[in-house]
């Protein structure tokens, strides 16, 4: 050993997500080649290190611990500090440390890497075939954890015990499973099995064969993933396709399709470079695409939709099957609607028996559920739709930390709940809509679960002003916290000044279906001058009645009758196809309107993009969220150039007249425009009034930045068109990066409203 004055001994302390990626490993790999002495260890911080060596070799290695981390790691920050010198005989893996207070990072669940895929069809290996391979650096994480610091005593896999070729590989500093908690293999872990909706074994010796050759004879296949179950047909089978939407009662949402590999994904789709990177990459969520002709899948798949949301195998599992049935198949959550994914094998049996003719299943247990992440790829960019597996929970950043803990608690649909401690932030995994108990259930279990993860006891709970909302009296039935209400247009505008790092003031521009104003009105075509703290409301759409309240989300017919008649001034048109189509409630629906008995007035952006779709043929009925709105974008023209007009009158707020555009899309249907050109023209008038109205608050207030938010957005087509027009003029223009605009966002919103609350006090 060198002279202590020529020998360095550092504590290194290093903090992200950095177990459960292989890390340990990699540092005792990384201080073996640099000759050092010492140990590293998994604690409740992370993983603290010890290196005694000579200095430049300490050195050498520092740079290389952030520099060559394992791929799943992300390396927050490294504190470092000199330390006395000891004797130690080499360097070593300390047993893990459970004391001190959580502040580790848990990872999200990643799909097969390279290297267990090729041990899955190498049939001299003897993983061969098995469904459930993995490493340190692919496999479950979030969804087997059940306790952190993160060992295998603290998964569900604690119940499979290591057979010793298991045991040696995670023993061996050498080999890429050392200390990988899922590891395991044909001996010793989980199995696959096939069973009928009776939970009795089907026959067959190969589970994973028959399955395919079920989905072949158009059965529905129950399969368990790694964050629950979905149900799998055949997607090129129409009777198939259309008796599962007929068992799961999902009339016209888009199903997901998991094709093979990246050739196949091309064969149905516009498959770009980056899009072709986030199908592939680590997360695997499910990919928006714009689809080509004749792509030979069945017509109910995407009824009436230009994209296809498609994804690539992420387990083993899915792998084999994908081998054993080449074909595209649907792959949908499996859960009865608006319910959370069925993960348990007794949930399974007991609610998808009705849908599913068996289940392709398996006995590692999910102890936390995770549904397939959704995202877009716009201007070369993901743009999430749904954050969950692969996504979750790595944290994200808030840029005005809190010394409080803080609880944002979400909204009502598409729910999500968010856990916020100095500047981290942890957003769940997608919920659902708070309006069963099954999913509420699910929900404050959910908290209860990130709260003992990350050893987060929160002082403050954020919630929506909407008294209504389940997530709101969950958050004032809480004791022992103060209670903050966060309207719900800040709070998306909020989440994407977070989601960009911002804290200064911008022009808020938040467009959804409905949200509670700090009036007691229904608001959702809002422009806000906001900052992290508080917002002006400067401008909004022209408020119209609801009629029927619920009912007209329901029915966009009935948006379409409340726009006609404050178009028309108590005398609306009655010679138009969508009067007629609904003539015998038409009276009795303007009556509501009229008299404002549960008709409150709304100013929401998505209903009169539904108006307008209902107006121009394209739907009447919704058989789910938004699906009026969806449809009138699909239907547009993209070469339509010509825009409806709309007026913008007062002075504070602004009021955008959405009747003007009401009156040109009747005044086209009649000199016999094609709904296409009503869809584009009134996109085209839509967001022209936006951006003049964005102009004018950007004059008045001088704020140069717009952020844009709000499930709205959600539309790919005003979103970027809208973008164009504000960028052209020399605005500034903030989207969502890592956080989706829609109410999944609402919590991560609220989270960064009272930290930024509490920093100012």
């Amino acid at each position: 050993m060198q002279e202590e004055d020529t020998t360095l001994r550092c504590r290194l302390r290093v903090e992200g997500i950095v177990q459960g990626v292989g890390f340990r490993p990699f540092v005792y790999a990384l201080a073996t080649r640099y000759r050092l002495t010492g140990q590293v260890g998994n604690d409740t911080q992370g993983v603290y290190v010890e290196v005694q060596g000579a200095p430049e070799r300490v050195a050498g290695f520092r740079a290389d611990l952030v520099s060559q981390a394992p791929p799943l790691a992300v390396v927050e920050r490294v504190k470092a500090e000199t330390i006395a010198c000891r004797s130690d005989n080499g360097f070593r893996i300390a047993s893990t440390d459970s004391a001190g207070r959580r502040r580790i990072l848990v990872p999200p669940d990643t799909a097969t890497c390279d290297d267990c895929l090729r041990e899955l069809f190498d049939p001299a290996d003897r993983r061969f075939r098995y469904p459930f391979t993995n490493c340190t650096n692919c496999g479950p994480r979030l969804t087997i954890i059940t306790g952190v610091p993160y060992d295998r005593r603290a998964t569900t896999m604690a119940g499979f015990a290591m057979c010793p070729d298991c045991s040696a590989e995670y023993h061996d500093p050498d080999d890429r499973r050392f200390h990988a908690q899922p590891v395991c293999c044909p001996e010793c872990g989980p199995r696959a099995r096939l069973m009928d909706s009776d939970g009795a074994e089907a026959a067959g010796e190969d589970p994973v064969e028959e399955a395919a050759r079920l989905l072949r004879t158009g059965h529905i296949v129950a399969v368990k993933g790694l964050g629950g179950y979905h149900l799998a047909v055949d997607a090129e089978s129409e009777a198939a396709v259309r008796e599962l939407r007929a068992r799961k009662d999902r009339e016209g949402k888009p199903f997901a399709v998991m094709v093979s590999s990246l050739e196949a994904a091309d064969e149905l789709c516009d498959v770009g470079e980056e899009e072709a990177r986030v199908l592939s990459g680590p997360q695997r969520p499910i990919v928006l695409l714009r689809r080509r002709s004749g792509s030979g899948l069945a017509n109910d798949v995407a009824p009436g939709d230009r994209h296809l949301g498609l994804m690539l195998p992420y387990t083993p599992l899915h792998h084999l099957l994908a081998r054993a049935f080449p074909r595209p198949m649907t792959l949908t959550s499996g859960n009865i609607s608006d319910e959370p994914i069925c993960h348990t094998e007794a949930g399974a049996l007991s609610r998808l028996s009705g849908i599913a003719d068996y289940l392709l299943t398996h006995d590692r247990p999910i102890h936390t559920h995770a549904d397939d992440s959704v995202v877009r790829v716009v201007r070369g960019r993901e743009y999430p739709v749904r954050r969950s597996r692969g996504y979750v929970p790595v944290p994200l950043t808030l840029p005005a930390p809190t010394e409080r803990p803080v609880l944002g608690c979400g909204s009502e649909l598409k729910t999500t709940f968010c856990l916020a401690a100095g500047d981290r932030a942890f957003l769940s995994q997608h919920i659902g809509d708070l309006e069963n108990y099954e999913t509420l259930h699910a929900y404050t279990t959910g908290i209860e679960r990130f709260q003992r993860l990350f050893g987060i006891e929160p002082a403050v709970v954020a919630h929506d002003l909407h008294p209504e909302y389940l997530s709101t009296k969950y958050a004032v039935d809480r004791t022992g916290v103060e209670v903050v209400g966060v309207q719900h247009h800040h709070a998306h505008i909020a989440a994407c000044l977070a989601d960009n790092a911002e804290t200064g003031s911008v022009i808020g521009v938040a467009l959804d279906g409905l949200g509670y104003g700090s009036d007691g009105t229904l608001w959702g075509g809002e422009l806000l001058v906001a900052d992290l703290t508080g917002f002006e409301r400067r401008g909004h759409l022209e408020p119209v009645p609801l009629p029927g309240g619920a009912a007209a989300i329901r029915e966009p017919w009935r948006m379409a009758a409340s726009y006609l008649d404050a178009a028309y001034e108590g005398d609306p048109p009655d010679d138009l196809p969508m009067v007629h189509r609904n003539a015998a409630r038409w009276e009795s629906v303007l009556a509501v309107a009229r008299t404002g008995v549960n008709a409150p007035l709304t100013s929401s952006a998505g209903r009169l993009f539904d108006a307008v779709s209902a107006l121009a043929g394209i739907r009447d009925r919704s058989s789910y969220e938004g699906q009026a709105a969806i449809e009138l974008e699909q239907s547009a023209d993209l070469g339509e150039t010509s825009a409806y007009t709309a007026a913008i009158t007062g002075t504070d707020p602004l009021r955008i007249h959405g009747t003007d555009l009401v009156r040109d899309v009747v005044d086209d249907l009649r000199d016999g425009a094609a709904p296409g050109t009503v869809a584009a023209r009134f996109h085209n008038g839509f967001v022209s009034a936006i951006a003049r109205a964005c102009f004018k608050l950007s004059l008045e207030s001088g704020i140069c930045t717009v952020a844009l938010s709000g499930g709205v957005f959600q539309n790919v087509l005003l979103l970027c068109r809208l973008r164009d027009e504000l960028e052209q003029a020399g605005l500034r223009v903030l989207t969502h990066r890592n956080v989706p605009a829609n109410d999944a966002g609402i919590s991560f919103g609220q989270a960064a409203v009272a930290a930024a609350r509490a920093g100012g006090r």
